[in-house]
C-alpha cells in the first residue's frame, strides 16, 4: 500500500463509502430499519466522502499539493461522520431518564426550520437517536459505523501521503 497513487486510494476510499451505504441502505430498505435523524447525518458524512474521492479519482492531479487538499477534504466530512456516530453512541448510552424527548420528524423539521436550527436540533439528539435498534457482536449500529468512519480514515491519511509519488502508481515486477 505504501506505493499506491492518489487515485487508488481514492477508490479504496470510494469503495469503503459504497460498502457503508450498501449496508446502510439494506438494513432500511431489506431488513426494514428506519434511520433515526442522527442515522440520517452520518449518511450525508459518508455519502460526502465519497464524493471527494470520487472526484479525486477522477481528476487524480499529480504532485503533493492536489493530494493533500483531496485528504484534507475527504478526512474533514470522515471525521464529520466520526464525530456523529460518537455523539450518537453517546445518546444510546444515557440512562432512561437522561434520554432528551423525541422532537419532530427530521422531514418536518427541514420544511419548516432554518437550517441551522436543524443541524443544531438533530445534533442535540431525540429519543428516537438513544434507541438501540439492533445490535451485532454486541455493539450497536451506530458503534459499526463509527468502526467504519476510523477505517475509512485511513484513506485521507495514505491520500496525503500519496502526493509524494507522481505516475499512477503501476509498476512492473520482474
Amino acid at each position: 500500500m505504501s506505493d499506491w497513487s492518489l487515485r487508488h486510494w481514492s477508490l479504496a476510499g470510494l469503495a469503503l463509502c459504497v460498502m457503508m451505504m450498501a449496508v446502510a441502505l439494506g438494513l432500511e430498505h431489506i431488513v426494514g430499519l428506519e434511520p433515526c435523524p442522527l442515522c440520517v447525518f452520518q449518511r450525508v458524512a459518508v455519502i460526502a466522502a465519497g464524493l471527494v474521492f470520487a472526484l479525486a479519482a477522477v481528476h487524480a492531479p499529480k504532485g503533493r499539493v492536489g493530494a493533500v487538499i483531496y485528504g484534507v477534504l475527504a478526512g474533514l466530512a470522515v471525521i464529520a461522520g466520526i464525530a456523529v456516530a460518537a455523539r450518537h453512541l453517546w445518546l444510546q448510552s444515557l440512562p432512561a431518564d437522561q434520554v432528551p424527548s423525541c422532537g419532530p420528524g427530521l422531514d418536518y423539521m427541514v420544511e419548516v426550520l432554518p437550517l441551522q436550527k436543524v443541524i443544531g436540533s438533530v445534533l442535540s439528539g431525540s429519543g428516537e437517536c438513544a434507541e438501540v435498534g439492533a445490535r451485532l457482536l454486541g455493539l450497536s449500529l451506530p458503534g459499526w459505523t463509527l468502526i467504519g468512519f476510523l477505517v475509512v480514515l485511513v484513506v485521507p491519511v495514505g491520500m496525503c501521503l500519496s502526493g509524494r509519488r507522481v505516475g499512477t502508481g503501476y509498476r512492473w515486477i520482474g
